[in-house]
């Protein structure tokens, strides 16, 4: 793997400590929380480490929480860097990330049996991304997937769960699964291009296209809003992870931080792992049929659930965009109850962020019966805060290549989305 680079506000986050001024720091990142302070030490919820960045150094830099803890959430001025970003001058530090190498001659065939990915052919520097699924099809894992001919490189947030899973199912197969988040920091850009031979390895997100044997829930890839939104991440040596974010700056690019980057995957309808999932999340709730599960792959863990989903419709819950009313000065926060106007609970708020353009945008998961036409409303501290909803996954869950019924089906069922 070449290991060379590519390419040339205000407040503080909820529980986050603010930044210190000053200059870069020290370029080793400093391990925080779990059992053990070391490098490689995994949280006690089996989650990954902490790992804070040196660039929380900079001047103006204020630190998120959550599952961006360990990176900045902005640099002072979360506006300008959401602008930059959308102009594609960006660079975002998303060292918090986790990094896990699968080697072996082995590994292709071997991550297509056990994930929900068809991946026994995948080309060399070609993007996706797979689910590790539980027996009933409820989503364990998520992880963006790129081979560089050497070994089968995957970017997750859950790097010491995933590489642990993994390394209990080689059994015979000829791989060696190593979590490599120490040696290696990603940096996201706002790129719509793979890696290419020599480069350093690069994940390029396919979201929104839906991918050879996915499906989709939701709009047309070319009526989608995440159409237009590039994103991809760059895996750097840690240890040189702000020489080259000052490389990128030098040509002119703006560092930003997940501010700026979560209102962009939210504005873009893009599930994440870590906000969007729970433990009874099954894919099609998501509308995450379109880039990570592949239908006709064959058998593997969970695939029974993904199979009878979408051949019946219906997933109990599904995915809305909100767009919520910022004339007041509190606004909810991640984990806030979705109403009914009459009161009716009837999902959770999973990703809140203010875009640069279009404000205050949620993503959150409602239950299937939620409806669809009528205005939501969101707790909060100052009182309930009204959202106008995007449908992402339509009640009637039925998916567009869902097979016509040969006669009557329940009712409800008998509409595909797009057509």
């Amino acid at each position: 793997m070449t290991t060379t680079g590519a390419g040339a506000g205000t407040g503080t986050a909820p529980g986050a400590a603010p930044g210190t001024p000053g200059g870069v720091g020290p370029v080793a990142a400093v391990v925080v929380g779990g059992p053990a302070a070391g490098a490689g030490a995994a949280g006690t919820d089996g989650q990954a480490p902490v790992r804070r960045s040196p660039l929380l150094a900079r001047r103006g830099a204020v630190a998120a929480g959550g599952p961006d803890a360990g990176v900045a959430w902005h640099y002072g001025d979360p506006s300008a860097e959401g602008r930059a970003l959308a102009r594609g001058g960006a660079v975002a530090d998303q060292s918090h990330l986790g990094v896990v190498r699968v080697a072996g001659p082995d590994r292709l065939t071997w991550l297509h049996s056990i994930t929900s990915q068809d991946l026994a052919t995948l080309p060399l520097h070609t993007s996706t991304e797979l689910l590790v699924l539980d027996p009933h099809g409820h989503v364990e894992h998520a992880a963006g997937v790129v081979d560089d001919g050497e070994a089968t490189w995957l970017l997750t947030e859950t790097a010491p769960a995933l590489a642990a899973w993994l390394d209990r199912m080689r059994f015979m197969m000829r791989v060696e699964v190593t979590d490599e988040t120490d040696a290696f920091a990603a940096l996201g850009e706002p790129v719509d291009a793979e890696g290419a031979p020599g480069e350093p390895v690069t994940w390029r997100d396919p979201w929104p296209r839906t991918a050879a044997g996915g499906t989709r829930y939701g709009p047309p890839d070319e009526r989608h809003p995440g159409t237009d939104r590039a994103w991809r991440l760059v895996l750097v040596p840690r240890a040189d992870l702000v020489e080259e974010v000052r490389r990128r700056e030098a040509a002119g690019w703006t560092l930003v931080g997940t501010w700026a980057t979560e209102a962009d995957r939210v504005a873009a309808w893009r599930p994440r792992a870590t906000r969007e999932v729970d433990h009874r999340t099954i894919p099609h709730e998501l509308d995450w049929l379109r880039t990570a599960v592949h239908l006709h792959k064959g058998c593997y863990r969970g695939q029974e659930t993904v199979a009878r989903v979408h051949n019946l419709g219906r997933p109990p819950r599904r995915l809305v965009a909100l767009h919520l009313d910022g004339s007041g000065h509190l606004l909810p926060e991640a984990g806030a109850v979705v109403r009914t106007q009459d009161g009716r609970e009837v999902g959770t708020v999973t990703s809140l962020a203010r875009h640069h353009e279009l404000g205050p945008v949620a993503l959150a998961v409602v239950k299937r019966s939620a409806p669809g036409d009528e205005e939501l409303r969101v707790d909060a501290d100052g009182g309930p805060v009204s959202a106008g909803q995007e449908v992402v996954v339509p009640a009637e869950g039925v998916s567009a290549d869902r097979p016509a019924p040969r006669g009557p089906v329940a009712r409800g069922l008998g509409v595909q989305p797009g057509r």
